[in-house]
């Protein structure tokens, strides 16, 4: 899971819920996208006014994040590796449930039991519009780093080992592809990655024992750069 609903609701100031202009959901991918058609994607850096904010492009954001993640997964695990079967956009509450648990809005979550990502679009549209789009590449690479993790079987005491464990994951997934010239760092692509990181943080004085929690924003950056620095061996992989 990548984050709760309320810190980024707080930290995200300009965040709406885009009522009334909602993007065009990017549709059930029962099968992944034509890797081919887009095989090289650019993370831009900023939200400019020349359409790098449009529901177009954060819709093709994400479907090259997915792309990307498997392409990357594969190269990893080799032929054992199974893509996620499903990248799920969702509005409603419980409109997506997992394992019989409804879904709530303003969250993204690898859900194991249907080995499926699911996303609140608006939400995830509204972060995109606010923070940026290299936000995207962690977002789906957090969450497909859960599916990874289910896969070799890692299960953790602590939700926040496991958590932390993930945003290395996604730091060894966007630093390796960027070495590999797969993904494009730009000016400002750091700041908006640790905005993002900031926003998913848990709130002050959260145990980090308790269920749920993830790593204040500090451990959570931290993660991330010591995956992105040193790639999957820094997450003991």
């Amino acid at each position: 899971m990548l984050v709760r609903p309320a810190p980024i609701l707080a930290l995200l100031t300009v965040l709406v819920l885009l009522a009334g202009c909602a993007p065009t959901a990017p549709g059930r991918q029962s099968t992944p996208p034509d890797r081919a058609a887009d095989p090289t994607v650019t993370i831009t850096g900023s939200v400019d006014p020349d359409g790098t904010d449009t529901p177009e492009e954060f819709a093709k954001d994400m479907r090259g994040s997915q792309i990307i993640a498997e392409q990357y997964w594969e190269q990893r695990l080799g032929g054992s590796f199974q893509a996620i079967r499903e990248v799920i956009p969702y509005e409603q509450d419980g409109e997506v449930d997992c394992g019989g648990q409804p879904l709530p809005r303003n969250n993204a979550v690898y859900c194991s039991a249907g080995d499926f990502i699911a996303y609140d679009v608006n939400w995830a549209f509204a972060a995109f519009q606010q923070i940026g789009d290299a936000f995207v590449y962690y977002l789906l690479g957090h969450e497909y780093a859960h599916g990874v993790q289910a896969r070799l079987g890692i299960r953790k005491q602590f939700t926040i080992e496991q958590e932390l464990m993930a945003d290395c994951m996604a730091g060894a997934f966007i630093g390796d592809m960027a070495r590999q010239q797969v993904l494009t760092m730009q000016d400002g692509d750091t700041k908006e990655l640790a905005d993002g990181l900031a926003a998913v943080g848990d709130d002050p004085g959260q145990p980090w024992f308790a269920p749920g929690s993830h790593g204040t924003p500090e451990q959570r950056f931290q993660s991330f750069a010591d995956g992105y620095e040193r790639s999957l061996d820094a997450c003991g992989l």
